[in-house]
């Protein structure tokens, strides 16, 4: 249904989703993509690249603010490695330690 009249969900997944692979396609071996958006944008893309029929994606909960996910691809496709974490991975990029 759409709300307020906006995109349906599966239609945002639609959008989102293959320009995120597009990007993931281009990194280098080991290289990071990293992806800024809203949360629902972020939720439905996931649900989109993990192959979850989009009544399952409300599964996933909502992104907090200031958090992120992280999705891994491999052999089988993506997998969900992290999803509404609020602190930095080890090592951080730029720490001098």
């Amino acid at each position: 249904m759409r709300r307020g009249g906006g995109e349906l969900e599966t239609e945002v997944a639609d959008r989102a989703a293959p320009v995120v692979a597009e990007a993931a396609d281009k990194l280098p071996d080991g290289g990071t993509l990293v992806v800024v958006s809203h949360g629902g944008t972020i939720r439905t893309t996931i649900g989109r690249l993990l192959g979850l029929e989009p009544m399952s994606w409300e599964a996933l909960g909502g992104l907090s603010n200031c958090c992120w996910s992280v999705l891994g691809e491999g052999g089988r496709g993506w997998r969900l490695l992290e999803h509404n974490a609020g602190s930095l991975p080890e090592p951080v990029l730029g720490d001098d330690v």
